[in-house]
């Protein structure tokens, strides 16, 4: 039978009680909730752009992997929504400089809202631990 673990990163505040976890992992593939740029309050960071929302994103991502037991190299899929689409190229600059060798699958979708109106990027992802080391 499989056991779910649910790592915790020094990096990524954790939610209230009840809402969602911020990482699951089950038979070695981790499952990364939406991130947004947030502080350790759970208060959106203002007066970013799309650029810097990613940058704050992807650190996230990395702790939450890295808690895991993983490295960025382990992710191969992500989803990332913004409220628009005109600014991806803010976004994909994010994400190159976050990944090197072979790039997570992705989808990049435009959405009417976030969770606050500060917010403009929201990304998860799906981590196979270890893969990258294979």
């Amino acid at each position: 039978m499989s056991k779910i673990n649910r790592p915790i990163s020094a990096d990524v505040s954790e939610p209230p009680a009840g809402l969602w976890s911020n990482c699951l992992v089950v038979d070695g593939i981790a499952y990364l909730s939406g991130m947004t740029a947030r502080d350790k309050s759970m208060q959106p960071v203002g007066g970013l752009d799309e650029y810097e929302q990613a940058k704050i994103i992807f650190g996230k991502l990395k702790g939450m992997v890295e808690a895991a037991g993983g490295a960025m190299a382990d992710i191969v899929k992500l989803t990332i929504f913004v409220t628009d689409i005109s600014k991806r190229e803010l976004v994909w600059r994010a994400r190159r400089e976050s990944f090197t060798g072979d790039f997570p699958a992705c989808s990049l979708v435009q959405v009417a809202a976030l969770a606050d109106p500060s917010i403009n990027v929201e990304i998860e992802g799906v981590a196979h631990i270890g893969a990258s080391r294979a």
